[in-house]
């Protein structure tokens, strides 16, 4: 038996209707976006009708839409979040992204649900649990090596998704409680305060004051395009993008980079993989992902590299991409040096290291060449410094407009039934196929001119359809006239009952069965970092086993001492001080992050894991 090829699946993000039909023209094989509320992103809410509009066009390309409902939920809004899903159900969702387990519980379509990175699933064992409770596509937490993946791939048979691009979380996803306990905003209620992006001064054991005012939580930004082979390879199937606040242009431009690249392997991959949704993107720009918002770039665990960085300790902010050093510095204008090939604009942003360290920025007013002058004189420039752009007018004005065209290739035959009989076959790559006719007043006359090309010209134009014509096989007798009129009713007629074959045959995944005899994988102790918080979510777990269960904090604010993260990242590794090295000693623990406003966090290394933990101490 010949095995089908693994169907993989660009994933991108969208913060609302616009972007994520411009992520579908652009080559995504589905989107994610947030619902009306519980969507992680409280700032990227979407209303049903909106919702409705990006299934039924992403559907046209056999594309998916998936649904964030993935915050924790309050008991009291239990109900309001069951009348959500049944709307995202007959809105046309795909699937719904979630991270709640008392959604299991409640009284739902038949809509499929996705673990969401915030189920901080670390274990294959965690990972067939959740298949087996009822989940049918996994998202891994991006702390995971290749061959840690290759564990999952073997021990589930449901689709994983791992992260390929976009911001990084410090902390494993759903583990992260230090916004909630240093201001009220929780993370898992998608209002995170981005604790992980401030400056902190690093403390040794006796006080000394090792790293002051540096970002020494704050990663790079994830970028694997360049490994996206090992990861298939590895088991992943869908490549997701972060990113469910940015802008349209970022959308675009990450989507077609990652979109041509996935193409690129399934092209290599001797008929292994294949994208999951049809039609062919043509774009009229390159991409070039160093032009879209980014902090720098890491690759992060994957492959587990000791010498990769992975911190930007100077700043959270977008760097951008180096164009020279000032030459000239005076009252209301600044003379570059810029580097070979670079030609500014009214409007770019320049950013800079002030002469304190920090990073700055400004926007041009003027460009003249090499002289500008800003829209507001820049404090801390001088003379030598290294110069940034990172908002390229030009590029940005050129990607506001049409950018990208993306249709479904169509075979046609046309053919004579009978004398007064013509038919129009057509075929497309979905695998539907529809037929219209039209009996004419009387027999086809003879022409006074061969009429191949004129019928082709007729029968091609597509233009306000997703269609485009690929093969044309004409076989009436081209000494034979058919009015152009005829010609273009059986192509409006056959675009018609194809499209009605494919909503009519295209699948659609529904949720797997829960099978409630299936033990905890981790024991019958369910703590914080669980984050249940309410009492369907308590009643899952009891069903599973549970013996005893512990509030989130959200709902039950403990007055211990909690760990407030864990990650895969380390300050001592990132510094040079790794614990395994004799440099380690360099540093006389505990250490201590104090962000000089009145958190603090004492910080704990596990190396036998290769963990950092954080705890808030008051």
């Amino acid at each position: 038996m010949t095995k089908l090829p693994r169907k993989l699946q660009l994933l991108a993000p969208a913060k609302n209707a616009t972007i994520a039909i411009q992520a579908i023209l652009h080559g995504a094989d589905a989107v994610y976006m947030g619902a009306s509320s519980h969507g992680a992103r409280v700032a990227a809410a979407n209303s049903i009708d909106d919702i409705k509009h990006v299934a039924d066009f992403a559907h046209l390309f056999g594309a998916k839409l998936y649904v964030t409902v993935n915050t924790i939920v309050y008991d009291n809004e239990l109900r309001n979040v069951e009348k959500l899903i049944k709307g995202l159900y007959h809105a046309g969702t795909d699937a719904l992204i979630v991270q709640d387990m008392a959604l299991l519980q409640l009284d739902l379509p038949p809509i499929a649900l996705h673990a969401s990175t915030q189920c901080d699933t670390r274990t294959p064992a965690q990972a067939r649990f959740l298949q087996d409770v009822g989940f049918s596509q996994i998202v891994l937490p991006r702390e995971l090596s290749p061959d840690e993946i290759k564990e999952f791939s073997r021990e589930v048979e449901v689709p994983l998704e791992a992260f390929c691009h976009g911001a990084l979380c410090v902390c494993y996803s759903g583990d992260c409680r230090a916004g909630f306990m240093a201001t009220g905003r929780s993370a898992n209620r998608g209002e995170c305060p981005q604790m992980c992006r401030l400056p902190y001064d690093l403390i040794d054991g006796t006080g000394r004051k090792i790293i002051k005012n540096k970002h020494l939580l704050s990663l790079l930004d994830l970028n694997r395009i360049s490994l996206l082979s090992e990861m298939a390879d590895a088991g992943v199937s869908s490549f997701k993008i972060e990113g469910r606040l940015k802008d349209e242009t970022y959308v675009k431009n990450t989507v077609a980079a990652y979109s041509k690249a996935l193409d690129s392997i399934i092209a290599a991959s001797d008929g292994r993989y294949s994208r999951s949704s049809y039609g062919r993107t043509d774009i009229t720009f390159t991409p070039d992902l160093s032009r879209g918002f980014n902090r720098g770039f890491t690759t992060y665990i994957f492959p587990p590299d000791k010498t990769v960085k992975m911190a930007g300790l100077d700043t959270p902010k977008m760097v951008g991409i180096r164009i020279g050093t000032v030459s000239k510095i005076s009252k209301g204008y600044i003379d570059l040096s810029l580097d070979r090939g670079v030609k500014l604009a009214n409007g770019d942003g320049l950013g800079y290291f002030r002469t304190d360290g920090s990073y700055d920025g400004f926007r041009i007013n003027r460009a003249e060449g090499t002289h500008i002058i800003p829209a507001s004189m820049p404090d801390g420039l001088r003379v030598s410094s290294t110069i940034y752009r990172n908002s390229d007018k030009i590029w940005n004005d050129a990607m506001s407009r049409e950018t990208a065209r993306r249709t479904i290739p169509l075979s046609m035959t046309l053919r004579a039934v009978s004398s007064r009989v013509i038919a129009l076959d057509l075929k497309d790559l979905r695998g539907c196929a529809a037929t219209s006719s039209v009996v004419t007043d009387q027999p086809l006359q003879q022409a006074h001119t061969p009429q191949g090309q004129q019928r082709q010209r007729v029968l091609e134009k597509l233009g306000d359809t997703h269609f485009h014509l690929d093969t044309l096989d004409d076989r009436v007798d081209s000494s034979l006239f058919i009015p152009a009129s005829i010609l273009a009713s059986l192509r409006r007629n056959a675009i018609t009952a194809l499209e009605t074959s494919w909503h009519a045959k295209r699948p659609t995944e529904k949720r797997r069965p829960h099978k409630n005899i299936i033990p905890l994988p981790e024991g019958t102790e369910i703590t914080y970092r669980h984050n249940v918080a309410n009492r369907l979510a308590e009643d899952f777990y009891r069903s599973h086993g549970a013996t005893s269960i512990q509030k989130a904090v959200e709902v039950s604010r403990p007055d211990t001492e909690i760990q407030v993260m864990e990650c895969r990242y380390c300050i001592r590794r990132e510094l040079g001080y790794c614990l395994r090295t004799p440099k380690g000693k360099d540093l006389t623990p505990p250490l201590t992050l104090d962000t000089g406003r009145g958190t603090r966090y004492a910080v704990d290394f596990d190396c036998s894991r290769c963990i950092m933990s954080l705890h808030q101490t008051r």
